[in-house]
């Protein structure tokens, strides 16, 4: 049973220490990169969002399998984790089981029909088991290479070019990948090639052409960062507060994750970022905000936050670079229209390019957001307390997508959280 979640907050000032779970990212990326190298590269600082968890079971029991009982079909279940469907698509080919790829059903409406055709057309066996183009996905592994040169279209999800790339190391005939148009979402290419490299995998990146010819993995360990996802809805805090001033240990200035450029974003927004004493201190600053056009081509998964957190100071910015969001855990380019809204703001959609209009913007006494499913709403939302003195939250169990421990660092820094129909304090901490 879904459960929601009362917050509030006496003032409008934040500060303390928030120790942030690794990237989900570039978790995912190590855990196909240990799985393929055979035990050769470990992962250390693993994260603990239920993303990441869902596929270290499903690598682990295929391994078993593999192990003991190979040859024979069995299905897997990635629920609501579409890197982990993308991944695993790539993955089990080279496997020698027969798998029914599945996932919840919104998983069964997200298009996979470009990653299927590429591996088809290495000369992998797959079929869809309900609706072309969609999952469930029959997965029989093993296959006999047919070409070392495939092409793919660069302005989709970057977890197709990333699932590639991830085997290709391990295809007798290697893999040149040629990127049709630009490249949608290109930090998070570069950080799996970077991650690639530290276990001894090595690329060539010509143009348009990515190259990886047949090698092994090096035994290595790969040590995973804290999320920059998880810290841009700190920084989103930050930038409606009145005053903050946070630590974000480990977190450094060179950064594989692409979403580590909300420091450059935020500073739009009077949040400094300091890096020093092993993390990042961010401070708000008065500072005017005048810029007026944000590309999320390459970090996506920031959209929500900034778009909600220019919502809610009335700045009506314009968005380019929105496309994915529409194929993510739900249509969040609708999800946003709908619950900004409520606040009277209109995200207008005019071809590529998405416009706040704030002119009618109100600050209601509490406001209900539904979140659809969608950790990132939840979270995006959430910081809309400093500025409105209620604010329910639909579902509040979606963080454990991502950020597990979200609620409960709210708290730790003088928010208070009330888990609805209970009546009971979720845990509650007032800052003077």
């Amino acid at each position: 049973m879904k459960q929601n979640i009362i917050l509030s907050k006496k003032n409008r000032s934040v500060s303390g220490t928030v120790q942030l779970t690794g990237s989900k990212s570039e978790c995912n990326r190590a855990l196909i990169i240990e799985a393929l190298s055979g035990g050769k590269v470990k992962v250390a600082n693993m994260s603990d969002a239920a993303d990441t968890m869902t596929l270290r079971g499903i690598l682990r029991g295929n391994k078993k399998v593999n192990e003991h009982k190979p040859n024979i079909a069995f299905g897997v279940n990635v629920g609501p984790a579409g890197t982990a469907m993308r991944f695993l698509t790539a993955y089990l080919t080279l496997q020698r089981t027969e798998i029914i790829l599945t996932g919840s059903e919104r998983m069964k409406q997200r298009p996979i029909g470009i990653l299927v055709n590429a591996l088809r057309e290495l000369g992998a066996h797959i079929e869809y088991d309900e609706n072309e183009g969609y999952p469930p996905l029959r997965i029989k592994g093993g296959f006999e290479q047919l070409t070392d040169t495939i092409s793919i279209k660069g302005d989709i999800s970057s977890q197709y070019i990333t699932a590639l790339l991830l085997i290709a190391s391990q295809l007798p005939l290697g893999l040149t990948l040629q990127i049709e148009g630009e490249l949608t979402s290109k930090p998070y290419v570069e950080m799996t090639l970077a991650m690639l490299q530290q276990a001894g995998i090595q690329h060539q990146w010509d143009g348009n052409n990515i190259h990886i010819p047949k090698q092994d993995f090096r035994e290595t360990s790969l040590h995973v960062e804290p999320d920059w996802s998880a810290a841009s809805y700190w920084y989103a805090i930050a930038a409606l507060a009145d005053e903050a001033e946070l630590f974000l240990p480990g977190l450094t200035s060179y950064s594989l994750q692409g979403d580590s450029v909300i420091t450059e974003i935020m500073a739009n927004f009077g949040i400094t970022s300091q890096f020093k004493d092993g993390g990042v201190y961010l401070k708000k600053e008065v500072k005017p905000l005048v810029r007026k056009i944000f590309d999320m081509k390459s970090c996506p998964d920031l959209a929500q936050t900034i778009i909600v957190v220019c919502a809610a100071l009335g700045h009506d910015a314009t968005f380019t670079g929105l496309e994915t969001l529409k194929i993510k855990e739900t249509d969040r380019v609708l999800a946003l229209q709908t619950e900004l809204a409520k606040i009277g703001v209109k995200l207008i959609e005019k071809g590529q390019l998405y416009k706040l209009d704030c002119t009618d913007k109100f600050i209601p006494k509490k406001i209900f957001i539904s979140t659809y499913d969608d950790h990132r709403m939840a979270m995006a939302f959430a910081p809309l307390v400093l500025m409105i003195p209620e604010v329910e939250i639909e579902d509040y169990e979606v963080v454990e997508k991502s950020y597990p421990a979200f609620w409960r660092d709210l708290a730790s820094i003088g928010f208070e959280l009330t888990e609805l129909n209970e009546g009971r304090i979720y845990y509650a901490v007032t800052k003077k």
